[in-house]
């Protein structure tokens, strides 16, 4: 069975993603925030992030497991929660219709990612981790 593996992270004005599988990139994306998120906590922002992920790449991950990694530790835990704002809940029942586990990942070690936003913003965006 295919096992994908996808990158997710927010750089404050913009989200990007990057599925690899077997250590090799398949796609990636990214787009700029919209207006009305770029007031968003960092911790709905990579959530997000994870939701832009599972929609333009939904043709690939539907039907098979999906690691996800994220650079917000307590996302991990964001099928565990009992209480969800309305957002939240909202998410978690998209969440529901893959196969998915979220999984912490060092910030600095989404080099792809990181880059890929860097293009769309036009400039080296600094790294303030």
């Amino acid at each position: 069975m295919e096992r994908y593996g996808v990158y997710c992270d927010d750089s404050g004005v913009g989200l990007g993603c990057v599925l690899m599988q077997h250590g090799k990139v398949i796609v990636y994306g990214s787009r700029k925030l919209r207006p009305h998120e770029q007031i968003y906590p960092t911790h709905d922002l990579e959530l997000a992030a994870i939701v832009f992920a599972l929609k333009i790449l939904h043709h690939y991950l539907y039907g098979v497991h999906v690691d996800i990694y994220i650079d917000q530790k307590s996302l991990q835990y964001i099928f565990k929660q009992k209480d969800l704002n309305l957002r939240h809940s909202r998410l978690l029942e998209l969440f529901k219709d893959y196969d998915i586990d979220i999984l912490y990942h060092l910030g600095k070690a989404n080099v792809v990612v990181v880059r890929r936003l860097q293009e769309l913003m036009g400039n080296p965006l600094e790294d303030k981790r």
